[in-house]
C-alpha cells in the first residue's frame, strides 16, 4: 500500500492531499493541548502530507517552539516544502528511522493506511514522551447498514476500521497510556466549511443527536474521529 504514496496514485485521487482540512485539525490539537497544559519545545508529525497541520498549530504555539514533518511521499512534501520558514521544517523520510526525538509525535490520521499498525504504533513509543494520534471512527451503524467501507479503501487508502471503544483499546495495547481525549467532528465542521445541500441533509440527525451526545452520534451516524493524547 506505501507504494500509492510514492507513484503518484495517491495524489490522482486526491490532488489537495486533503490540505483544506488542516486549519481544522490543528485548531483541534491545539484545543486538546491547551486543556492539558502542556509545555512543548519540539514538535514532530509523522505522514504530514502537505504540511497544512503543522503550518497552522505554530500559529498557536509559542514562536520558539521547533516544528518538523515527515512524509515518505515526495510528492506531498514538495507541496509542504512551500511553507518551510525557520523553526517549521520538512524531510521526505521515514520518521521512525530518524534518530531524532521530540516533545510531542503527531499521528494525524495515519494508522488506518498503514498494513502493521500494531507494529508502526509501538515503534512510535519512543518518538516523544506525548503522542497524539487521530483516527476516523469508520464503525458506526449507518456504515454497517450501507456497506461503506469499501468506499474509503478505494479512494483515500483506509485497511484498518475503529470505533472509540477500539480506538482507545489500540493505543493503550501498543504500551501507550491515554492521558485525554476528544471527539472531532469532521462531519460537520467540514460541511460547514466545504457546504452542500447533500452534505447539509445528511448532518441534521448528527447535528441533533450530537447536541445530546457525540459519543452517540459518533456510534449511530459517523462523521466523527477520536483525537488521543498519550504518554
Amino acid at each position: 500500500m506505501s507504494s500509492i504514496y510514492t507513484n503518484k496514485e495517491y495524489l490522482e485521487k486526491n490532488p489537495t492531499w486533503h490540505d483544506e482540512d488542516s486549519p481544522w485539525k490543528a485548531s483541534q490539537i491545539a484545543r486538546l493541548l491547551a486543556r492539558n497544559k502542556l509545555v512543548l519545545a519540539t514538535v514532530a508529525e509523522i505522514g504530514c502530507g502537505a504540511g497544512g497541520v503543522l503550518a497552522s498549530l505554530a500559529e498557536s504555539l509559542p514562536p520558539q517552539t521547533r516544528l518538523h514533518g515527515f512524509d515518505i511521499s515526495p510528492q506531498a512534501i514538495e507541496m509542504a516544502q512551500k511553507r518551510q520558514r525557520p523553526g517549521l521544517t520538512y524531510s521526505c523520510e521515514d520518521a521512525l528511522t530518524s534518530p531524532d526525538t521530540f516533545d510531542l509525535f503527531l499521528v494525524i490520521d495515519v494508522i488506518e493506511h498503514v498494513r502493521d499498525y500494531l507494529g508502526f504504533m509501538e515503534k512510535c513509543r519512543p518518538k516523544a514522551r506525548y503522542k497524539i494520534f487521530h483516527i476516523p471512527l469508520d464503525i458506526h451503524v449507518s456504515s454497517v447498514l450501507r456497506a461503506r467501507f469499501v468506499v474509503g479503501r478505494r479512494t483515500v487508502g483506509h485497511l484498518h476500521y475503529f470505533s472509540a471503544e477500539s480506538a482507545l483499546d489500540t493505543v493503550e495495547d501498543t504500551g501507550h497510556r491515554v492521558i485525554d481525549y476528544i471527539y472531532t467532528d469532521g462531519g460537520v465542521a467540514l460541511a460547514d466549511l466545504h457546504p452542500s445541500l447533500r452534505r447539509t441533509l445528511a448532518n441534521l440527525p448528527r447535528r441533533l443527536v450530537g447536541l445530546f451526545s457525540q459519543k452517540l452520534s459518533a456510534r449511530w451516524f459517523g462523521g466523527y474521529s477520536i483525537l488521543i493524547l498519550a504518554e
